[in-house]
């Protein structure tokens, strides 16, 4: 399958190599009527384009020539008037406000940001999030602060007390810092005297006869009576029930002389940390991006010495204990109909010396009968990674058009059913007609106008809440002629541009990958592009810009089981404390059978409303019982 290879530039990159692609715009012919399209509305999308463009460039010129103006002031202006660029914020009212420019253009008028806004159809724009005070949520709890007046404010003037006649209610919402505590687990013990005494006697009865030349010593202890005693303790709990149901055996029974109140198995095996404590750090890291070393200045503050390399292990247990259960979503994923899938890259600090420095972590988001978003990680991009996950995975694949999924698309011996189908993006496809204006604007605004036309079909669907059903005509009555216009003119348009221009790897990329490209008006419930995924690597590319890297395989395949929850608890509205906390503490104890329970979207539908992040359960104390003396 012939691909145009994707743009693996990272950001910020110098561009300085790419100058001989820069095109002179002032020597490029302008278009004849002959070359426009005869739609109307495709005409008006294109003209949309070309405002939008134009207002951007003046905006970029107009920030341009303010900021030559107060360069040269500096240089070349009078005395007095000279100052540092950075003094002006020494003064706010004198500061140069940048979104200034955006606003007016300086003598009142309107500026190219509302401009820009009116060439906008009406139906596209979308309310804002209303502005001032709400009223605080429900859910949040409620503390209760009356503010009375003493008997001496209340005496009038004429002599008498005035009643009370009614309270005014105002809420203020108020925070107070994190606490830390210490469970001290107090395991009772109780004694049955009877029993303890039968033992004791049993115990000082010899099991062998005694030597009657040799005088007993009461202070040496009988091995077989102290092994028997133990035997007896031990079986005795066992075959409690049995002796109980016995007819008149209450007398002769003998059960355990000391019994205590079981304790709850630790999230960790003789571990310190609670559950709340390492849903607390998984939160921490894995979805506010707080990497370990805050959290240990964090910890430091309120008076628990915690080192980084102490939270880090009790990541890697709290991941292997997590294991059973990211198995079950995985396989759960590979179960949908339809997957999204993006990769990222994450430096590596523990790769081997024969090996690339930069790991991947992969995403691959299920159905919505599915919800659950899978986080893999490899120590490479090749096919591998995405070959072993979707080794059983059949069904439509949301991808970009990187190689390593080619081999998904073909048949295979391993494959019982029908190979992968894939759906390419068009996000990708139209950035690259979006990066060719400069060089080629009347065939980048003209790519750009159908593709405006598709979107604006795709939002009006979404915005009328149409089922798969729905959505599948509107597609096949509407987005298809456009598609049939834009491939014939891709088509003719593939001949007359440079072969090595911008323009041209933008109609080849769309050309090798249409197939896949129109794929999503096969179905209702396919997506147009792969957004989804790609914002959802915004998790990782924003926590690699606090935690920098990863320090190992292990550390990254850690990784990837919390960011599977944390990820999969913000598609479900889940608050992922509470479904951590809850799910650390009942995971060791809980049979096999029943780890079903704890999946983030079964959680969510037995808890449909979780106790917010800070709150205690109504069954446990608020406080640590202290020791009694």
């Amino acid at each position: 399958m012939s691909k145009a290879a994707p743009l693996a530039e990272p950001i910020g990159t110098d561009h300085t190599h790419n100058v001989d692609k820069v095109v002179n715009v002032a020597n490029v012919p302008l278009p004849t009527p002959e070359q426009l399209p005869n739609d109307l509305d495709t005409l008006k999308r294109m003209l949309i384009e070309v405002m939008i463009t134009l207002q951007q460039e003046r905006r970029d010129k107009e920030q341009l020539q303010q900021r030559m103006k107060l360069l040269l002031n500096r240089l070349y202006g009078p005395r007095t008037e000279r100052y540092h660029p950075d003094q002006g914020l020494l003064f706010p009212d004198f500061a140069q406000d940048p979104n200034a420019i955006d606003a007016t253009n300086g003598d009142g008028k309107p500026g190219t940001a509302a401009a820009a806004e009116e060439f906008e159809p009406a139906r596209q724009r979308r309310r804002g999030k209303p502005h001032g005070r709400g009223k605080p949520p429900d859910d949040l709890p409620r503390r209760s602060w009356h503010h009375e007046l003493t008997e001496a404010e209340r005496l009038c003037i004429c002599g008498q007390l005035r009643i009370d006649i009614g309270t005014d209610v105002s809420e203020q919402v108020d925070w107070q810092p994190a606490s830390i505590f210490v469970w001290q687990h107090i395991i009772h013990k109780y004694l049955c005297r009877d029993c303890a005494a039968k033992s004791a006697e049993q115990a000082m009865t010899p099991a062998t006869p005694a030597d009657p030349t040799t005088p007993a010593d009461p202070t040496t202890p009988d091995p077989l009576a102290a092994e028997t005693t133990k035997a007896d303790a031990a079986a005795s709990s066992a075959a409690a029930d049995q002796i109980a149901a016995l007819p008149g055996a209450a007398a002769t029974a003998r059960g355990a002389a000391v019994i205590s109140a079981p304790k709850p198995p630790p999230p960790i095996a003789k571990g310190l940390p609670g559950a709340g404590l390492l849903a607390y750090i998984i939160v921490s890291k894995y979805f506010d991006h707080l990497p370990l070393h805050r959290l240990e200045a964090i910890f430091a503050r309120q008076g628990l010495p915690l080192s980084r390399s102490t939270m880090c292990d009790w990541m890697a247990a709290s991941a292997l204990a997590l294991q059973p259960l990211y198995a079950r979503m995985v396989s759960r994923v590979l179960q949908s109909t339809w997957l999204h899938t993006d990769d990222t890259p994450v430096k590596n600090r523990g790769h081997a010396p024969d090996a690339t420095a930069l790991s991947r972590f992969w995403i691959y988001l299920g159905d919505r009968y599915h919800p659950y978003n899978v986080f893999d990680f490899t120590i490479n991009r090749k096919r591998d990674g995405p070959q072993t996950f979707l080794a059983d995975f059949h069904g439509y694949l949301h991808a970009d058009a990187f190689s390593g999924y080619d081999a998904l698309y073909l048949p295979s011996p391993r494959r019982e059913a029908a190979p992968i189908i894939e759906v390419a993006c068009n996000a990708h496809a139209r950035r690259k007609f979006h990066e060719a204006r400069g060089s080629d604007d009347l065939r980048a605004h003209q790519a750009l106008a159908y593709y405006r036309q598709l979107y604006t079909l795709e939002r009006g669907a979404r915005d009328a809440e149409l089922d798969d059903t729905g959505r599948l005509h509107m597609r096949r009555d509407f987005s298809v002629p456009i598609l049939e216009q834009f491939h014939a003119w891709l088509v003719e348009q593939r001949d007359q541009v440079l072969p090595k221009s911008p323009m041209a790897e933008a109609i080849g990329y769309a050309l090798n990958n249409w197939t896949a490209l129109k794929r999503f008006t096969e179905a209702g419930f396919l997506e147009i592009d792969n957004n989804v995924a790609e914002r959802e690597m915004k998790r990782i590319a924003i926590g690699r810009k606090n935690w920098l890297f990863v320090g190992s395989e292990n550390g990254g395949r850690t990784a990837a089981v919390l960011f599977s929850f944390t990820s999969t608890c913000h598609r479900l509205g889940v608050e992922p404390w509470a479904y951590l906390k809850d799910v650390l503490t009942r995971l060791p104890s809980l049979p096999t059978e029943r780890l079903e329970e704890l999946l983030p979207d079964r959680w969510q539908a037995a808890e449909p409303k979780a106790a917010p992040a800070g709150t205690t359960p109504a069954t446990a104390s608020p406080t640590p019982a202290a020791s009694q003396p």
